[in-house]
């Protein structure tokens, strides 16, 4: 078994392939190795019937749980990696064209986008970068973004987000692939009009984060997520621009309350069987019940995140929801960001709890 011979069975589809190789896989030596070698592959994977390169997103954020793995631990995170790219529809292949001689415009990026015209789109943006560089590329698809997250639950700047700070790990690759696979979503979203900065302040934001991780839904989690993508990439942006993708995710849940959950005394375990045994009953008040004081000391946060990321990777049974591992990194982010307010900590861990054990259950 070679990474070579598992990028090919992902671009063939051959699930039962990756079926049979996955206890080598779990145990190989090198299994962040056989992740890097997919990156040309997973920029072309889609997630029909969404639009939303759900996907690719997932790829960059499962860099989040290394910290948090061994090496055994990584190999099953590769394998749920390797048959979820596997067994979904993927673009054609298309080999970059010539590039334009002409240089080009956002504005022109945002007619082609309007157009619907992914190819030249593709084009555009290519020669946008090699005139303008990464960064300014970076923050004008970002704002663009911006514009549409009640449209498309926060991916057109959560997806994008991801996706290019996975293109700016790896320098050295081919950038045709991701700006095409950009291009094909902005078209398919109508993503073509850059709104002006928000005049409106955007207000405390641990404030509105109480806000974001209240309910446990699908759309509920996407508050969240959508959050932990603006400050990824908060880097790229300017004081106002930055406040503009506060203000852009606030209005996403304009009329949300916040609701905190009442928890009761909350327990802590250092077991890991323990916690699995917890997990598999798939019940969110019972889990917070007895991981919730694990917020509370830095120690008892790696723990808990290590449990977590492990326990998801266990329970995989050949077919997830991406949103298990994008909405897991978000959990994570808020736990690592807000440790010193608990109640808000543990309302994001049963908001995530939540969601994933109810969908769980239903596929059971």
């Amino acid at each position: 078994m070679t990474a070579k011979d598992l990028v090919y069975a992902v671009e063939t589809s051959d699930t039962a392939k990756i079926i049979s190789l996955k206890e080598a896989i779990k145990n190989c030596s090198d299994p962040w190795g056989i992740h890097l070698a997919l990156y040309p592959t997973v920029a072309r994977v889609l997630n029909p019937p969404f639009i939303n390169p759900h996907l690719p997103k997932m790829y960059h954020i499962c860099r989040d749980f290394l910290p948090y793995l061994s090496r055994e631990g990584l190999g099953s995170l590769v394998y749920l990696e390797l048959l979820e790219y596997a067994r979904r529809t993927k673009l054609d292949e298309v080999h970059a064209p010539a590039p334009l001689r002409s240089g080009a415009t956002f504005e022109d990026i945002e007619r082609a986008i309007a157009d619907k015209d992914r190819d030249r789109t593709a084009l555009l943006l290519a020669a946008f970068l090699a005139q303008e560089g990464w960064n300014r590329l970076c923050r004008r698809l970002l704002l663009l973004g911006s514009g549409y997250l009640s449209h498309s639950l926060g991916h057109s700047l959560s997806c994008t987000a991801f996706i290019l700070l996975e293109l700016l790990e790896r320098s050295d690759a081919d950038a045709w692939p991701v700006l095409l696979l950009l291009a094909d979503y902005f078209c398919k979203g109508g993503f073509h009009s850059t709104p002006p900065l928000s005049e409106r302040p955007p207000g405390p934001l641990k404030a509105s984060l109480s806000r974001a991780v209240t309910g446990t839904g699908f759309v509920d989690l996407h508050h969240t997520i959508t959050l932990y993508a603006i400050e990824r990439v908060s880097s790229f942006f300017n004081p106002e621009e930055h406040g503009h993708l506060i203000a852009a995710w606030t209005a996403f849940f304009a009329d949300k309350e916040i609701e905190p959950h009442a928890f009761t005394s909350p327990g802590r375990i250092d077991d890991y069987a323990e916690f699995l045994r917890i997990l598999m009953q798939r019940d969110a008040d019972l889990a917070l019940e007895r991981i919730g004081g694990m917020v509370e000391s830095r120690e008892d946060r790696s723990r808990l995140c290590a449990f977590l990321v492990s326990g998801v990777c266990e329970l995989y049974q050949g077919e997830y929801d991406p949103h298990y591992l994008t909405g897991l990194a978000a959990v994570f982010w808020v736990i690592e960001t807000f440790y010193d307010d608990a109640a808000l900590v543990r309302n994001g861990l049963y908001q995530y709890l939540g969601f994933l054990l109810r969908n769980l259950s239903l596929k059971a």
